[in-house]
């Protein structure tokens, strides 16, 4: 009999995966892994507790864990401009924010978080005041000036703002850098790498290939993204559009200078020029 178990693999719970994890349903592919859903925070977590295999990490959390992990190309989250569901939202235009504004991390996500606060303080020369709120935008704004948002929450706003002023952190991130933003990437846990090469090959063509059909019948995608979503296929249609899910040499350099700066707020490695280091699934 076969004992082996299958790759535990991440799933991240938010519209901007659905193409990442859509076409493995319509390969067979799903029936290979061991699929655990969950928030950004929580997989980010479980990858790095050996809770699972092989996932999607926040950048932030690949940073600090990265002697454990290797990533693998594809996919990952990110955008070379906007992205329209990270975001600052505000009660009024942002250059009427108060110098030291109190802004709710109302996210899931750490990446997030850090990109809106490198681009408060940073670009925009605010002294936040920051606390945690609930996903939400009123629990969120309750009591506070502004507001990070990501995730499902963070584009319903952008399509339905009621008053507020929306900032596009991803936008925001290249009108400052000139570089893609990496929100997320995939790894694999460095000592299942080396004790399962093949199994970890498999998950990743079987991502790029769910990818690659995700792209090619993208009509099929929207269709039942949008039975279940308050969100109009035509909506749902530019959202995926935005998203990009490899990391090419541009991905890469925004990823770098995102890590060089965030070294200056949090516990991260700075990565080498030649960095990350990447699992080689041509072996």
């Amino acid at each position: 009999m076969n004992h082996a178990r299958r790759p535990r693999v991440g799933h991240i719970a938010f519209l901007n995966c659905m193409p990442i994890y859509w076409g493995l349903a319509r390969t067979g592919a799903l029936l290979e892994f061991d699929l655990r859903r969950g928030a950004p925070d929580e997989l980010s977590r479980l990858l790095v507790e050996g809770g699972l295999d092989i996932g999607p990490i926040t950048l932030v959390e690949y940073l600090r864990h990265r002697d454990d992990l290797l990533l693998i190309p594809d996919p990952a989250v990110a955008a070379d401009g906007p992205v329209l569901s990270v975001n600052l939202v505000s009660k009024t235009p942002l250059a009427d924010l108060p110098a030291e504004p109190r802004v709710s991390l109302a996210s899931f996500s750490r990446t997030g978080v850090l990109l809106g606060r490198m681009l408060l303080e940073e670009r925009y020369g605010r002294r936040p005041a920051y606390q945690v709120t609930p996903p939400d935008p009123e629990t969120a704004l309750a009591g506070a000036d502004a507001a990070v948002l990501i995730g499902d929450e963070a584009l319903r706003v952008h399509h339905d703002p009621r008053g507020r002023h929306v900032l596009d952190l991803a936008a925001a991130w290249k009108d400052w850098t000139g570089l893609p933003m990496v929100f997320a990437v995939w790894a694999v846990r460095r000592d299942y790498a080396e004790a399962h090469p093949g199994l970890v090959k498999d998950v990743h063509l079987a991502f790029r290939e769910s990818v690659r059909l995700s792209r090619e019948e993208i009509g099929a995608v929207v269709a039942s993204a949008a039975r279940w979503e308050p969100f109009a296929p035509a909506a749902l249609a530019e959202y995926f559009d935005r998203l990009q899910f490899g990391l090419s040499e541009r991905h890469l350099a925004g990823l770098r200078e995102f890590a060089s700066r965030a070294v200056r707020y949090t516990e991260v490695k700075d990565l080498s020029p030649e960095g990350p280091e990447f699992f080689d699934s041509e072996v």
